[in-house]
C-alpha cells in the first residue's frame, strides 16, 4: 500500500509541473499584457498616463522580459512560497489568496458533504426500488437538477429570498454586521446560517448527477452473477445490497470525486460572481480578464493542486475499497 501511494505521489510532481507551464502560456496568449488593459482602461476615462510610468511599471513587474524568463520568476517564487505581487491589487498575492483560502475551503468541503450525504441513499434507493413511484420522482428530479444551470438557480433563490421572504441581505456569507467583524461565535452562526444557499446552488448539478450514475451502477452490480448466488445462499437482501453490490457500485464514485474537487474549490466561478462569494473563483476571474499572470497563474495551480490531490485521495480510497486496485 505505501508504495502504491508513494507511486501516485511521485507522479503528482510531472504533472504539476506541465500544467503549470499550459497555466502560464495560456494567460499569455491574449494580446498585450495588464499594463495594455490597464491603459485601455485609463484611455477610456480621459486620463492621461506616461510612457515614462507605463516604463517604470514594465521594469518593476519584468514584463519586458521573455516569456520563460517571466516563468520562471514566477515559479520558482511559487516554489518557496512566493507567488509574486498583483498588478491589479498592488499587493502580495499570498496576501490575497490567503484571505478567500478558508472560506473556499468550508465552502467545497461542506459541498461534497451535501453532494455525497444526498446522491448516494438516493441513488440506492431508486435502484432497489426500480420503476416506483419514487424512483420516478427521484430521476425526474435529477433531471430537473442537471438541465438547470447553477447560477440560473442562484438568481432564482435571491429573488425568491427578496420578493417573496423579504430578506434584506442575500448573497455573500456573512450579514453586513459581520462582514469585517473579528471571528466570534456569533459570526461562525451567521456563517453556519448563510451557508446552505451557495452549498445546495453549488451541489445541485453535481447531486444530481451522482444520483444517476449510483443508480445505474447498482442496476448493473444487481444483475450480475455473484449477487445472484448471494441471494441464492439465503444472505439477506440488505446484506447483499450494502456488503456486497454497493461496495462495487460507488468505486466509479469515488473516482469522480477527485475531478469534481477543484470546480467546487472555485465554488462555479459564475455562481460565485452571482451570489457575491468571498472564494477564490470570482477573484481567479477578474485576474484572468486584466491579464493579472501572477494572480491568475496562483490561483490555477492552487486547483491544479486540488485536482491532484482530490485524485490522489480518490486512488487511496479505491485501493481500500478494492484492494485489486492496488496491483493495477
Amino acid at each position: 500500500m505505501s508504495q502504491y501511494i508513494l507511486h501516485r505521489v511521485v507522479s503528482m510532481i510531472p504533472t504539476l509541473i506541465l500544467i503549470s507551464i499550459v497555466s502560464f502560456i495560456i494567460i499569455q496568449l491574449p494580446p498585450g499584457d495588464y499594463l495594455t488593459t490597464y491603459a485601455a482602461q485609463l484611455s477610456a476615462l480621459d486620463t492621461p498616463v506616461s510612457r515614462e510610468s507605463l516604463s517604470y511599471l514594465r521594469d518593476r513587474y519584468g514584463l519586458d522580459e521573455p516569456i520563460y524568463v517571466q516563468y520562471w520568476i514566477w515559479i520558482s517564487g511559487f516554489v518557496r512560497g512566493d507567488f509574486g505581487e498583483s498588478f491589479e491589487f498592488n499587493r502580495p498575492v499570498s496576501t490575497l489568496v490567503w484571505e478567500r483560502l478558508g472560506l473556499t475551503l468550508i465552502v467545497a468541503f461542506s459541498t461534497m458533504v451535501f453532494t455525497w450525504v444526498v446522491a448516494v441513499p438516493i441513488g440506492i434507493f431508486s435502484a432497489v426500488r426500480q420503476y416506483s413511484a419514487f424512483d420516478y420522482i427521484f430521476t425526474f428530479i435529477g433531471f430537473i437538477g442537471l438541465a438547470v444551470p447553477n447560477f440560473l438557480l442562484a438568481l432564482v433563490l435571491l429573488f425568491v429570498s427578496v420578493f417573496v421572504f423579504n430578506v434584506q441581505s442575500v448573497g455573500g456569507l456573512f450579514s453586513p454586521e459581520y462582514l469585517d467583524a473579528p471571528w466570534s461565535f456569533d459570526r461562525f452562526r451567521d456563517l453556519l446560517s448563510r451557508l446552505w444557499v451557495p452549498v445546495v446552488v453549488v451541489g445541485t448539478a453535481g447531486t444530481a448527477g451522482l444520483i444517476r450514475i449510483m443508480r445505474a451502477n447498482l442496476l448493473d452490480v444487481l444483475r450480475q452473477p455473484y449477487i445472484q448466488t448471494a441471494r441464492s445462499k439465503g444472505i439477506r437482501e440488505q446484506l447483499v445490497i450494502y456488503t456486497h453490490a454497493v461496495r462495487n457500485a460507488i468505486n466509479p464514485l469515488i473516482s469522480i470525486m477527485g475531478m469534481q474537487l477543484p470546480g467546487i474549490f472555485s465554488g462555479e466561478t459564475i455562481v460565485a460572481i452571482v451570489l457575491s462569494l468571498p472564494t477564490l473563483g470570482p477573484l481567479l476571474y477578474r485576474a484572468l480578464v486584466s491579464q493579472d499572470m501572477f494572480l491568475a497563474g496562483t490561483i490555477l495551480m492552487f486547483l491544479a493542486i486540488a485536482l491532484v490531490i482530490g485524485n490522489l485521495i480518490a486512488d487511496i480510497l479505491l485501493a481500500v475499497v478494492d484492494p485489486r486496485i492496488r496491483y493495477a
